[in-house]
């Protein structure tokens, strides 16, 4: 039997009197896109950054694997395997997009000052800039400066820098964001592909996007999953349909 790469049993996370994170439990398999739904104000954020490891649980557990990475920070994750994709992009627009990826890989060197030696024509960390920006299509914008790249082309090289850290999975939180039809129509395509490479959760408010992409969605509400299932489970969820989808039965 297959197992799930990421698991997150039980996770509870409280402000004061604020319950952000009740009892979440969801797992990602090999192959698959899971998206992660829910209305604004749901505790999206706050169960992302508890899977990162910005915001540290309450009480439950997030298994990598085997491994329960639930206290461990932010870096120890990412080097364990859990790539991320931010919201807001973190990108040195002016430099190309082959140093933007070069840069991510360095951080699997542990030395965060090699990249201004000499050593920017290191051999090695081109190789593994060049080899992300293939699996993201990017090939023929390698020399291009990121400021002139679109909008969903950024979104793939920080995906293209995340797969330079060689992770096991990649958090993707709300790639679409800021896109026109156009490019979420093209990113959409390339993480339609994405998944047979890397298993990835998605945390997305395109629905559209959402039902083609997804093997699974699950539905936060309030800090609780109210639903898991399949595009077509989840459309005709009528709990679903009532507290986010805004479809009357």
């Amino acid at each position: 039997m297959t197992k799930a790469i990421l698991r997150i049993e039980n996770l509870h996370k409280r402000f004061a009197a604020l319950t952000a994170t009740d009892g979440v439990s969801l797992d990602l398999y090999p192959g698959e896109i899971h998206a992660l739904i829910g209305p604004n104000g749901a505790g999206k954020s706050t169960l992302v950054g508890q899977i990162a490891g910005s915001l540290q649980a309450d009480y439950g557990q997030i298994f990598l694997g085997d491994e329960d990475i639930t206290t461990l920070s932010v870096a120890a994750r990412a080097k364990k395997g859990l790539g991320r994709c931010f919201q807001v992009s973190s990108l040195a627009m002016p430099l190309t997009v082959r140093r933007n990826v070069m840069m991510a890989a360095q951080a699997l060197t542990g030395s965060s000052f090699r990249f201004w030696k000499p050593v920017n024509n290191d051999q090695e960390l081109i190789a593994a800039a060049d080899h992300a920006i293939a699996l993201v299509g990017l090939q023929a914008r390698a020399n291009d400066p990121v400021s002139v790249l679109s909008h969903g082309e950024r979104r793939q090289v920080e995906v293209a820098c995340a797969l330079a850290l060689k992770p096991k999975l990649l958090l993707l939180d709300e790639p679409m964001a800021g896109m026109g039809s156009g490019g979420s129509e093209r990113l959409t395509n390339f993480l339609e592909t994405l998944k047979h490479e890397i298993p990835i959760l998605l945390i997305e408010h395109d629905m559209d996007a959402v039902f083609r992409l997804a093997d699974r969605i699950s539905v936060l509400v309030y800090g609780k999953l109210i639903a898991c299932g399949n595009a077509d489970e989840i459309r005709n969820d009528p709990t679903v349909r009532e507290a986010y989808l805004g479809i009357d039965e």
